[in-house]
Order: structure tokens, then sequence, then C-alpha cells
């Protein structure tokens, strides 16, 4: 008898840097490998699941007042941060009691040592912190979203949704592996290379694109998430048909955009 029993979603952070460009408010995009089971070949928002490490209490004293967060919240935030290095090698950390973002110069050397060694588990958030004297800017991810795979995926997460301003001289990039390809773009951009063809966006990103390209600046889109309630997104079927979202969740963006096919 086949088991109906839902999966059980996976706790997981997504990131949405941020930066102003000529055209509006900028966010970076990952295009995701191809061979990879879930959103292969999508393009995506750095992030990814929660690791055990990532829920370490010791990890309270290298984030600035780290006692004041909630333990789950800090673990998705830790975790926010680690995949946004791991993808893109933006580093959102500061020296420990310093009010910049480490320094470019310092930032290569981090990405060369811990980069693969926090991908293959070989040290963890904490270790690296402690090596390097570091505290995880967790302060400046605001919370976005909340959505939860459907029930009835076979593989599901629990994901929430951070906007966080990208450091000025930190340059993104994917890593060539579980990405393939990256991109700093403005909402009407991403939609029209999904249009094209170009681009395959899959429905949850096209609802925060969306909701994204509402505010004109990088200070509006923080100032904005903060005042706003988060309000988690379950996405249901009926026959076969997505139900709409809750009209309180503020999207308005509510229709899947098929890529159109090249011939």
């Amino acid at each position: 008898m086949k088991n109906t029993t839902p999966a059980t979603p996976a706790p997981a952070a997504t990131m949405m840097l941020l930066r102003d460009g000529s055209q509006g408010i900028e966010t970076f995009m990952v295009v995701r490998n191809a061979g990879i089971e879930f959103m292969g070949g999508a393009m995506v928002f750095p992030g990814g699941r929660v690791d055990p490490a990532d829920h370490d209490s010791a990890l309270q004293a290298h984030v600035r007042d780290g006692h004041l967060y909630e333990p789950s919240d800090l673990a998705l935030r830790i975790a926010g941060i680690r995949e946004t290095f791991e993808e893109t090698g933006v580093l959102l950390a500061r020296p420990k009691g310093q009010r910049d973002f480490v320094s470019v110069d310092q930032l290569e050397r981090l990405r060369e040592t811990y980069a693969e060694a926090l991908i293959r588990g070989d040290v963890s958030m904490l270790e690296f912190a402690k090596a390097e004297s570091l505290e995880w800017a967790a302060d400046v991810l605001v919370k976005f979203a909340h959505w939860i795979t459907p029930e009835i995926r076979p593989k599901r997460f629990d994901t929430h949704f951070y906007l966080a301003p990208a450091p000025i001289d930190h340059i993104a990039l994917h890593d060539g592996h579980e990405s393939v390809d990256s991109v700093w773009t403005t909402t009407q951009q991403a939609f029209e290379d999904m249009r094209s063809g170009h681009r395959t966006i899959v429905f949850p990103t096209q609802c925060n694109l969306a909701k994204l390209g509402e505010s004109s600046t990088v200070k509006e889109a923080l100032s904005t998430a903060k005042a706003s309630k988060i309000v988690t997104i379950l996405p249901e079927f009926k026959e076969g048909q997505r139900v709409p979202l809750p009209t309180d969740a503020g999207y308005k963006h509510q229709e899947i955009i098929s890529p159109k096919i090249k011939k």
C-alpha cells in the first residue's frame, strides 16, 4: 500500500541579496545545475537547508546581540549566511567588534580557505568564526517571506526568505557546481528573460520577485519588509488546480508564467 503521509519539510533559508542598480533594485540569482534533483535548471535565489551545526548555541557569541534571537531563527540566519558564502562567495560577516564587513583582501583568503571546506562539512560556522575572529552579520537579514513545499511533493522544504543588502565591494559569483550561471537582475528583466525562454523560474520565486519589484530601492525594500506581516504560504491544490494565495500575504502576482519554448 502506498504511503500517503506527507514528507516532513526540512528547514531552509533563502537569501535575496540586494543592491541599487541603474534600472532599480537588483537581486542576485543563480542558475542551478540541471542535474540537481530539486529545481534543476531553474534560476533561484541562493540558499539551502539548515545543517545540524547551524544550531550550535555557541554561535550566539559570534553574532551581535546573539542572545536576543530565537534559536530556530538564529540557525536559519546562520544557514543563510553560510549558503550565500558557499554559493556566491559573498560573506556577510565582520571582524569581531567592528562595523564594516570583511575587506575584499580578507574575503579572497577566506574563500580559498573555507568555502569548499564548508561544503564538504570539514569545518562548521562556529569553527570558522573562532579561527578568524568573525561576527556573523545576522542583524542585516530582514525576514521577507515563508513558504512550505506542498504536501504532495516527495521532497519538501520549510523555507524562510531573507533580504540582505550586499556588501558593496564583494563580487558575487556562482560556484560552478550547484549553480552554473548567475546574474544581478531586476524583477522586470527576470520576467522578460523567463517569457523569452532564456530562464526558468518556478512559481514561488516568481511571486517573491514580483513582491520585491514593488520597491524601488534597497532602503525601501528593507523598510517595507520590516513593517510587513509574514504569512506562511503552503500552496494547496484541488482537483489539479492551485488554490489562490492568502490575500493578507501581500502577493499581487498569482499566475504561473510559463517560459516560451524556443524552436
